[in-house]
């Protein structure tokens, strides 16, 4: 059993996978060719922004964001606890300071109470400017973006919607990567819309910003090649990506439909057991990953070996918060404190996911786990 099954994605996609990169191998266009304008025009179009920057990976996007933004020394940039490593990392590699924020123990996304007292916090008691809010799409489920938004309007701060995970997810009619000032996904392999290698793209209805994030993106680029009139960075979404890119996103919606399926089986067994997810009203999540919470590390080690005795893989995200990373003490506030991240990362478990595993493999992955609580 996969954890995330591409192998069988691929087999069942083989034909238009290879003859869109076969065309790429012919065509020798391995560099901005045309599939990559093809695919930023395609995606924007999904998502419903006017502007689609692809770029070379997710982390890029961000922090091509960022600069996009000026964001730098002194600024104040306010980051789930519970997430990926990067999410955090691109705001110290501008310069700028990480403040942790605890999330929401039903959705695992940022709690917005917490980052309204995170942001007083900063406001009354460091001289840092607050600046932007990274609201991460975590596991598919998109954020609580009224509430964000109303809360970024009454402080003058940006949001830049991490949308990594949430891809293809929705709150009402409106697709994930459109809530943010910024939005940005990746397309790593395992992501809901993943590609053969790393890629990212970055999403905004902002003309001027589109214009600086197409121009960072290319070493600073002007009019050309040779005309650089700002720094930037080398950070291009290679044409073959954007081949497999163009293909995979015709079946997306197909993709989470089932996945949706497969987590109301997932739910439906396990909730009387275990902490199961709770998605927000009128909310579509894209279920980058199916993830519950037990008692205590003890059960959980339990059922991982149980499970990994079945041949049924399991992993854990993450299994320590942002604020207690090595990396990230120089930017700990004690007075902050971020419990519901900590008691989620010492129970939390991530269960197979994928559009390809069945019905019938949920069912039996969930009767295994409730023989071994």
């Amino acid at each position: 059993m996969e954890f995330r099954d591409l192998k069988r994605q691929y087999q069942l996609h083989r034909t238009q996978i290879d003859t869109a990169i076969k065309d790429v191998l012919a065509q020798t266009n391995f560099i901005h060719g045309v599939q990559v304008m093809q695919l930023e025009e395609e995606l924007a179009q999904y998502v419903g922004v006017r502007h689609c920057i692809t770029c070379a990976n997710g982390t890029d996007a961000l922090q091509l964001a960022l600069m996009t933004w000026g964001i730098g020394e002194g600024d104040a940039v306010f980051v789930p606890d519970f997430t990926f490593f990067s999410s955090g990392e691109v705001v110290s590699i501008m310069g700028a300071t990480p403040v942790f924020v605890d999330i929401d123990l039903d959705t695992y996304n940022i709690s917005v109470d917490s980052l309204d007292k995170a942001i007083c916090y900063v406001i009354e008691h460091t001289d840092l400017r607050p600046k932007v809010i990274v609201s991460v799409d975590l596991f598919g489920q998109p954020a609580d973006y009224r509430r964000i938004r109303n809360l970024a309007n009454k402080y003058h701060i940006l949001v830049l919607e991490d949308g990594a995970q949430g891809f293809g997810g929705k709150i009402g009619e409106r697709k994930a990567c459109s809530f943010g000032d910024i939005a940005t996904t990746s397309f790593f392999p395992s992501k809901p819309l993943g590609c053969y290698g790393d890629g990212g793209a970055i999403f905004t209805d902002n003309n001027e910003w589109a214009e600086k994030l197409r121009s960072y993106c290319v070493h600073g680029r002007g009019e050309d090649k040779y005309d650089n009139i700002r720094i930037g960075v080398n950070s291009r979404l290679d044409t073959i990506q954007a081949a497999v890119l163009l293909e995979k996103l015709h079946f997306l919606d197909e993709e989470i439909e089932m996945c949706n399926l497969i987590a109301a089986k997932y739910t439906e067994q396990l909730h009387s057991f275990v902490k199961t997810p709770v998605i927000a009203t009128d909310v579509l999540s894209s279920w980058a990953q199916y993830t519950v919470c037990f008692k205590n590390d003890a059960e959980r080690c339990s059922v991982i070996q149980n499970l990994r005795e079945k041949g049924i893989p399991s992993a854990i995200y993450y299994k320590k918060p942002m604020h207690l990373q090595k990396a990230f003490q120089p930017y700990r506030f004690k007075d902050l404190e971020c419990v519901v991240a900590e008691s989620v990362s010492s129970r939390c478990l991530s269960l197979p996911m994928h559009a390809y595993m069945g019905i019938g493999d949920a069912a039996h992955i969930a009767e295994n786990i409730v023989k071994s609580i």
